[in-house]
C-alpha cells in the first residue's frame, strides 16, 4: 500500500499548488485530471509488477509440489523394488521439495493477498478519476456562470460609477431644448408667413379702390395702358 501513500501525497502536493496559482478553473481541473492519469499510470505499473511476483510465487509453489510428490512416488517405488536406501535419499528429497513447497504457498498467498488490495485500491482510484471526470464537467460550468456574473456587475457597476446615465438624462434635456428651439421657429416662420399675407391683401384692397376711384371718373381702362 506504500505507493498509493506516495501516490496520494503526490496528487495532494500538485492539486495544492495548482490552488494556489489560482489559474483559470477549467484549465485547472484539466491539469488536476491529466496528474491524477499520470500518477495512475504510475501505479497501475506498480500493481502489474506486484502481480507477476505473485504468479512466480505461485509458479515455484506449484514446481515445488510436484516434486515433492514426484519423490514420494520415487520413495514408494524404491522400497518395493528393495531399494530401502533409494527410498530413504527419496524420503529426504521429497521432504526438501515439501519445505520449499510449503515456504513458497506461504509467500505466494501473502504476495496474493498484497495484490488483491493493490487491484482493489487500483479500482477505486480508477472510479475516482471517472467521477472526478464528470464533476468537472459541473464544476466547469459553474466558474462560467459565475465568471459571467461577475463580469455583468462589475459592467454595470462601471456605468454607474462613470455617471453614464446622468449624461444620458443630461443628453435627453439638450434634445427636449433643440426640440422645443425648433417649435418655436416653426411657429415664428408661421407668424411671419401670415403678417406677410396680410400686408398683400392690403396692396390688394388698395389697388380695387383705385380702380373702383378711376371707373367712378369714367376712366376704366386707364389700369390696361400696358398690356
Amino acid at each position: 500500500m506504500g505507493i498509493f501513500k506516495r501516490l496520494g501525497d503526490i496528487l495532494k502536493a500538485n492539486i495544492n499548488a495548482l490552488l494556489d496559482k489560482a489559474e483559470d478553473p477549467e484549465k485547472m481541473l484539466n491539469q488536476m485530471i491529466y496528474e491524477m492519469e499520470e500518477q495512475y499510470t504510475e501505479a497501475k505499473k506498480q500493481v502489474t509488477v506486484a502481480v507477476a511476483d505473485e504468479k512466480r510465487l505461485y509458479n515455484q509453489y506449484q514446481r515445488a509440489k510436484k516434486e515433492a510428490f514426484e519423490w514420494a512416488g520415487k520413495a514408494e517405488a524404491a522400497m518395493k523394488s528393495g531399494r530401502e536406501d533409494l527410498a530413504k535419499e527419496a524420503l529426504l528429497r521429497k521432504s526438501a521439495a515439501a519445505e520449499n513447497a510449503r515456504g513458497y504457498k506461504e509467500q505466494w498467498t501473502k504476495q496474493k493477498q498484497a495484490t488483491d488490495t493493490l487491484k482493489s485500491s487500483l479500482r477505486q482510484l480508477q472510479r475516482k478519476i471517472s467521477e472526478c471526470k464528470s464533476r468537472k464537467q459541473l464544476l466547469v460550468a459553474r466558474a462560467k456562470r459565475a465568471e459571467a456574473q461577475k463580469k455583468i456587475h462589475e459592467t454595470l457597476s462601471g456605468i454607474n460609477d462613470s455617471g453614464a446615465f446622468a449624461t444620458f438624462d443630461k443628453m435627453e434635456e439638450k434634445i427636449d431644448q433643440l426640440e422645443a428651439e425648433g417649435e418655436a421657429a416653426v411657429d415664428m416662420a408661421e407668424l411671419e408667413s401670415d403678417s406677410l399675407e396680410k400686408e398683400f391683401e392690403q396692396l390688394d384692397s388698395v389697388d380695387v379702390d383705385t380702380q373702383l376711384e378711376q371707373l367712378k371718373q369714367g376712366d376704366a381702362t386707364s389700369d390696361l395702358d400696358d398690356l
